[in-house]
């Protein structure tokens, strides 16, 4: 793992503490967080995140300062409900934390988790 993305799986680790069921997986070409066996982030070799969203919000959240559409490689796009959120738009823990929270709401919305 990069430098950046240990640390951007550290500030993960320390928002997701009062979650029951998390783990973390090898997946999308990074580290994924997955909770209720769902996941709901992923941390990116540039320190970037890959986010799962409800696809009804989908293009309301690419409007948020360094969110993109989700690609697998260039011109395959992921599709809505992910998107990748650059490295410098969750460099504090208040963008992080809220993007964490967009991830969770659509979580508990799938696997019936409590908010």
């Amino acid at each position: 793992m990069t430098p950046g993305q240990i640390a951007l799986i550290e500030r993960l680790r320390s928002l997701l503490a009062d979650e029951p069921v998390v783990r973390e997986v090898s997946m999308f070409g990074g580290r994924s967080v997955m909770v209720n066996e769902k996941m709901i982030v992923s941390a990116l070799k540039d320190g970037g995140l890959l986010v799962r969203v409800d696809a009804e919000q989908h293009d309301e959240l690419l409007g948020r300062p360094g969110a993109v559409q989700a690609e697998m490689g260039p011109g395959r796009d992921m599709g809505p409900g992910w998107i990748e959120v650059e490295a410098k738009a969750i460099s504090d823990d208040e963008h992080l934390s809220s993007w964490v929270g967009i991830a969770m709401e659509y979580n508990r919305s799938v696997t019936g988790g409590h908010p």
